[in-house]
């Protein structure tokens, strides 16, 4: 742990956006969980303040942890997995630093418990909502990477990444609907599917996208439907890979 001096930790109450007073969590406790002590813990709560709580807060922190998080799972799948392709690597990737990937990290520091909200955001469950909590996990990176470093920073990614790191599931399993369906029909060297829009529901801001995916070859149909066309596509992908499996399987 990096050390930090005592007069930063003075104060033990904040301000919310309203302005009024209100006690602030022990964070010594969640530097103990990353294993990290902030020298300037000023840098920690900015990580942890919502841009609902006011003008100084961790979206800056956040884009900045972002980048470097992409960059160190990156680069630890690279010399983890010699035998991936390209397409495999990006998968996995995604399927770490995604909002699943940073909210897994987020419970296992308790981090809803530190938040900074504004009173809108507090009273309507903020600290429990898996973006924000994703968002503040990078916040929280990018402040190490500022005060300490890249090399200080990338431990404690690889750290709080470890068992997801160690439980990767098969590059394979992770590829979309639409991929695998296109991977099996070419691999029988049958004709790719077909999607259409059967209908459009709702108004333009809250939309539902009723989609047709059709085999013509093996006149098989399926349907789905999604909040925008490509997840109404991946539904119905989905479910028409499974019919083409079954019809597969049978001869």
């Amino acid at each position: 742990m990096s050390k930090a001096s005592n007069s930063s930790r003075a104060n033990s109450s904040g301000v919310n956006s309203s302005g009024a007073n209100y006690p602030r969590p022990d964070l010594s406790r969640l530097e103990r969980q990353l294993s990290y002590t902030f020298k300037n813990t000023g840098l920690l709560t900015e990580a942890l303040t919502h841009r609902s709580a006011g003008s100084k807060n961790n979206e800056r922190l956040e884009f900045l942890g972002d980048s470097i998080l992409n960059f160190v799972i990156a680069a630890d799948l690279f010399l983890r997995y010699p035998q991936y392709a390209e397409g495999d690597l990006s998968r996995i990737r995604a399927s770490l630093v995604n909002n699943e990937g940073l909210f897994m990290v987020s419970g296992q520091l308790k981090l809803g418990d530190y938040l900074v909200l504004g009173s809108g955001e507090l009273k309507s469950g903020g600290y429990r909502r898996n973006s924000i909590l994703a968002d503040t996990v990078e916040a929280i990176f990018g402040a190490v990477f500022m005060e300490s470093g890249f090399e200080m920073c990338r431990d404690l990614i690889l750290r709080l990444y470890h068992e997801q790191l160690e439980n990767i599931p098969d590059a394979d399993s992770l590829k979309d609907p639409k991929t695998r369906l296109q991977e099996l029909l070419q691999s029988r060297k049958l004709a790719l599917p077909e999607y259409t829009v059967i209908e459009v529901l709702g108004k333009s801001h809250n939309q539902q996208f009723k989609m047709r995916c059709e085999i013509k070859q093996l006149q098989l149909t399926s349907q789905g439907q999604g909040s925008n066309r490509r997840k109404a596509e991946q539904q119905a992908a989905a479910e028409i890979f499974i019919q083409l499996q079954n019809k597969l399987e049978k001869k």
